[in-house]
């Protein structure tokens, strides 16, 4: 255990591995631009779009579980006290949060939507001052999120105002989004520390992916086109949802909460260049790189700002 733990809390494996997760979740935006057209999604197709989440999120689950499973050596079952919260944070984690992240996508490029999740940080923090205690606004953290919506605003400013860089269905949806990640991710905490996270992660997806596969369904959604191309891409994502959960939680284990979430900013950084690699958009405009930098910056100042007290408390 103690060779685990200083392998897992060494800065370079912490880099590493921190930096692979974001680069996971960075990965995702293009990733759902290039299954919609593997798999003929339109972009007005909500069903099929909801359907193609919930295709994703259920097998997310499926692996998690079998992660949770072969490494507690147990059913991956939640304790029966927390089933129902599981539940609910299935329904707003999964099923509402990407309900709107992948019709927003859809209406908005991958540059502007990687940006603008950035703003699920910003989002948990404001929630977090109001529902949690001892996690209180302090001065720097509200200059962290003011900077951070600043990026939000300049990447949906256009030379006719917001009217042409801002739309309910795509960035309006996308930040909907975030608020719903935010809102989980303060839930998740009332009750986390009564079971296996990789457990609980496991049944959200499950729970949250099949509720949108039956949305998807009854919308009238069809998802054609499995080739073996298409099907790489979808188990891809997959992965995206449960390696990259699962190695950053092991790293908040072992490592205070500020140590981790510092390399949160490289998140949009590698949405945008891998938009830009893989869907042919403009990112590095000068538009796009301030609000990354202010984006950035935020993440960095709020991040900062909790890194000394979290040094004192680790997580266990």
């Amino acid at each position: 255990m103690d060779k685990k733990r200083n392998m897992l809390t060494h800065p370079a494996v912490v880099c590493a591995l921190a930096l692979l997760c974001t680069f996971l979740w960075g990965s995702a935006f293009p990733s759902v631009k290039v299954g919609y057209q593997l798999f003929s999604i339109a972009d007005g197709d909500t069903g099929s779009q909801i359907l193609f989440a919930g295709y994703r999120f259920t097998l997310a689950g499926i692996l998690t579980w079998l992660i949770s499973t072969c490494t507690s050596r147990r059913p991956a079952l939640p304790v029966k006290e927390i089933r129902g919260k599981v539940l609910l944070l299935g329904l707003i984690q999964t099923t509402i949060q990407y309900l709107f992240f992948y019709i927003g996508l859809s209406n908005t490029t991958g540059v502007k939507g990687s940006i603008i999740t950035a703003s699920n940080s910003f989002f948990s923090i404001l929630l977090a001052h109001f529902l949690i205690r001892g996690e209180k606004m302090t001065m720097r953290k509200g200059v962290g999120c003011l900077l951070g919506f600043a990026g939000v605003v300049v990447i949906n400013f256009s030379a006719s105002g917001f009217a042409g860089g801002f739309s309910l269905t795509g960035e309006g949806f996308m930040l909907i989004s975030c608020f719903a990640y935010a809102l989980a991710a303060v839930y998740v905490k009332t009750f986390a520390h009564r079971d296996n996270p990789f457990t609980i992660t496991a049944c959200q997806l499950l729970i949250g992916g099949v509720l949108l596969i039956v949305m998807g369904v009854i919308m009238g959604g069809e998802v054609h086109g499995f080739t073996v191309k298409s099907s790489l891409l979808l188990f891809y994502m997959a992965v995206i949802s449960s390696v990259a959960f699962s190695v950053w939680t092991l790293l908040l284990k072992y490592n205070p909460v500020g140590t981790v979430s510092i390399y949160g900013f490289t998140n949009p950084v590698f949405g945008v260049i891998l938009s830009a690699l893989f869907l042919g958009e403009r990112a590095f405009t000068l538009q796009n790189l301030g609000a990354l930098v202010l984006v950035s910056l935020g993440i960095i100042i709020v991040n900062r700002g909790t890194s000394c007290q979290e040094k004192k408390n680790p997580i266990q």
